[in-house]
């Protein structure tokens, strides 16, 4: 039987979410988790990569198990188990060909940026005291859902069979002394979003102006936009499924 397991971690110990040799990951972690809790071999699928440093308030994975399953008693011992920045939520049977990655419909992820000295986010936020206009990186961010070809916010080199992906939102709000951006998307490209949120950035700072995006987006070229920003400041916030694929 297939089985969805969601979770949640603080990626700061962590080079992302995919295994990887000679560092150490979420996914190493929690395969190692579940195998010793099931006693069987059990590798995990996940519904995307995180890089290093990036945390997930809603990830999702799916696992193959055979025997019997009491969900809620798993995830008790699964978090007994687990250490202390990865907790997991729920585990819910689902159908054969059910997939954690491919079947995923929406993904949300958000970026937080700290306006001033607080040592509470020193390892998840990003600082940056600068003055931002937010009207304007709200500007910028409408842009985006006009086009469909990211190539110029895409990781170069990544192993990938297109650029396209459908943005749903992306919008800043200023909340006191911190500003958050969300985006919501079908899917997103190896470093996507930091690389929108780092030109988004130098439009709120003035050195680009907001329709400029538009020029940054035609030219396909990764090195015509901004700058990545830290990774600490990112989260993975929500991964939505159909409910069909659910028993």
């Amino acid at each position: 039987m297939r089985y969805f397991i969601a979770f949640s971690f603080l990626g700061t110990a962590y080079h992302g979410w995919q295994r990887q040799p000679n560092a150490i990951t979420v996914q190493e972690v929690m395969e190692d988790a579940i195998s010793t809790v099931l006693r069987e071999v059990i590798p995990l699928v996940g519904a995307g990569r995180t890089d290093t440093g990036v945390h997930a308030k809603q990830m999702v994975a799916h696992f193959d198990f055979d025997g019997q399953i009491q969900q809620s008693e798993l995830v008790h011992r699964l978090n007994a188990y687990l250490p202390e920045d990865i907790s997991i939520h729920d585990i819910r049977e689902v159908h054969p060909d059910a997939h954690a990655r491919f079947d995923a419909i929406q993904r949300t992820y958000q970026y937080w940026i700290v306006q001033k000295k607080d040592p509470f986010f020193k390892d998840s936020a990003h600082r940056m005291l600068l003055s931002l206009s937010v009207s304007r990186m709200n500007e910028a961010a409408k842009i985006l859902l006009e086009y469909k070809d990211f190539e110029s916010f895409s990781k170069a080199h990544s192993d990938v069979k297109t650029f396209i992906c459908k943005i749903q939102k992306a919008q800043w709000e200023q909340q006191q002394d911190k500003l958050m951006f969300t985006i919501t998307a079908d899917r997103f490209l190896r470093n996507m979003v930091r690389a929108i949120v780092g030109t988004l950035l130098e439009v709120g700072l003035g050195k680009r102006e907001p329709q400029q995006i538009r020029q940054v987006i035609e030219r396909k070229d990764r090195s015509k936009a901004g700058v990545s920003v830290p990774a600490k400041g990112l989260y993975l916030t929500e991964v939505i499924y159909p409910d069909s694929i659910f028993i």
